[in-house]
């Protein structure tokens, strides 16, 4: 199923961003300890504004079934129906406000997003498939975790092995499905607004 969801390209790309879907159905088999620390130091050189690095992650793996239920538990209803399957999961919190000087930081969530790009390119090469959702409690996660003031949790991340997907299950037919995006044309403008930069 790898080759069959590989993005048709309009322009040439490296084959591993090609290659990076975000699926539903994951192979019940753990993921290394080496193998996340990885992960997560890739994360770790993501760029960020002034280089204040403003995420966190919360990580949970089956290895430990009762935490890994709470970091269920702060997942939105609909996704804890597909994510309970998963190996691994982890909770992206941002840092509200810069450490420099107390200000609010406004990148913050897009910093926190380069951070996931990075760890979810990298798991890509090593053959692990990751599935951001931005469908959490936040508030469940801030009592659960007793996450401090001027820290939200903001997005989830499934992380593992992609699992054999089947035609007759919902979450099977989503795998299955194409993947679609809109040509560069409709997003990167140039004068005024929807004027396409690229023709």
């Amino acid at each position: 199923m790898r080759d069959a969801k590989k993005a048709k390209l309009d322009h040439p790309i490296d084959d591993l961003i090609a290659s990076r879907w975000s699926p539903y159905v994951f192979a019940d088999r753990p993921v290394s300890e080496n193998d996340l620390r990885s992960l997560f130091e890739a994360a770790r050189w993501a760029p960020s504004s002034y280089n204040e690095q403003p995420w966190r992650y919360i990580v949970a793996t089956k290895k430990d079934p009762q935490e890994f239920q709470r970091l269920l538990s702060c997942l939105a209803e609909a996704n804890q129906a597909w994510a309970r399957h998963v190996p691994v999961l982890a909770l992206g919190v941002v840092s509200l406000y810069f450490e420099r000087n107390g200000k609010p930081n406004r990148t913050a969530q897009h910093d926190l997003g380069l951070a996931s790009a990075n760890l979810l390119l990298e798991a890509t090469k090593r053959g692990l498939s990751v599935h951001q959702m931005a469908g959490i409690v936040p508030d469940r996660a801030r009592e659960l975790y007793d996450i401090p003031d001027g820290f939200e949790a903001f997005t989830a991340l499934a992380i593992g092995y992609r699992g054999e997907a089947k035609s007759d299950d919902d979450l099977g037919k989503r795998d299955l499905s194409p993947r679609s995006r809109r040509p560069v044309s409709e997003f990167v403008f140039t004068g005024d607004w929807g004027q396409s930069f690229l023709g």
